[in-house]
């Protein structure tokens, strides 16, 4: 019978981070380039929560993880607004219009 242990969380959480970094890279639009953003800040929270589950068991990695999802939730909304805004004066979400904005 297969138990599931750490390697098997830390595959997932570097699967994670490189469709993330894949996606960051390849991405044109200010949207996948968010999305990108979150899956590598997701892989984070599974890092620290399985390293707290197999090696500490304090909890420190829980309370860490709840910060990453904070902070990501603020940061998301801080760029969706930015990206409205982006869309407002140019039309398009396109990063490489935005050296249009420089003033």
């Amino acid at each position: 019978m297969l138990t599931i242990g750490l390697t098997h969380y830390l595959i997932v959480s570097a699967v994670l981070f490189c469709a993330g970094v894949f996606t960051m890279a390849t991405k044109r639009n200010a949207i996948g380039i968010l999305i990108g953003v979150e899956l590598v800040l997701n892989s984070a929270n599974v890092n620290l929560v399985a390293f707290d589950r197999y090696r500490a068991g304090l909890m420190d990695g829980q309370i860490a993880a709840l910060f990453v999802i904070v902070l990501a939730a603020a940061e998301a909304a801080l760029a969706v607004a930015i990206c409205m805004n982006f869309y407002k004066n140019l039309v398009t979400v396109d990063v490489d219009q935005g050296d249009v904005l420089r003033g």
